[in-house]
């Protein structure tokens, strides 16, 4: 059987999946992705800007 993070398996996934589907309906599901991945896309831009910035101030030091 398949182990996810946490010890969540194939069958719970498939549960929360239904939770969900249950919850927002079929078309609320894709809008919600899509904030979703605009988010981790930012977070992940932030990150790498802060990581630059660390880098030049390393550079500049030096």
């Amino acid at each position: 059987m398949m182990m996810f993070i946490g010890g969540l398996g194939a069958s719970e996934i498939l549960l929360i999946a239904l939770v969900v589907l249950l919850f927002f309906g079929g078309k609320k599901i894709p809008e919600l992705m899509k904030g979703l991945g605009k988010g981790v896309r930012s977070f992940k831009d932030g990150m790498n800007e802060v990581e630059k910035e660390i880098k030049e101030e390393e550079t500049g030091e030096k």
